[in-house]
């Protein structure tokens, strides 16, 4: 069990994520469409990276007991795509949430200056 352990946290914050997305509607639960081509862009781009930093010889696959041990290429562990992915999400639900609690303080200031009617 302990050398799934990453993966299965990760796929649970995941969930998680997604089950705040679908309660406030902010990503996928808003439009699906570009929240998967958003996510498809990000991964593509953080791969690239890591690409770079693997040939590089910056990045490299530590051991740890809590992986899985699976290596989709030479230094990249199959968590990482799954973390990239946990990464472009956060980021959406948390930009996403934020331009909403924003525009509902705005909207809240603004009914606070006209008083009451």
């Amino acid at each position: 069990m302990t050398g799934i352990a990453y993966l299965a946290g990760l796929l649970v914050v995941i969930g998680c994520m997604a089950l705040i997305d679908a309660r406030w509607r902010l990503v996928f639960w808003r439009a699906p469409l570009a929240a998967t081509l958003t996510i498809a862009v990000g991964l593509a781009f953080f791969l690239l990276w890591d690409a770079a930093g693997i040939l590089t010889g910056v990045f490299f696959r530590g051991e740890s007991s809590i992986v899985t041990g699976i290596e989709l290429a030479p230094e990249l562990p199959l968590e990482e795509p799954v973390f990239l992915v946990f990464l472009c999400y956060l980021t959406l639900v948390l930009v996403l949430g934020a331009e909403r609690l924003l525009a509902a303080r705005a909207t809240r200031r603004g009914a606070d200056r006209e008083g009451p009617r």
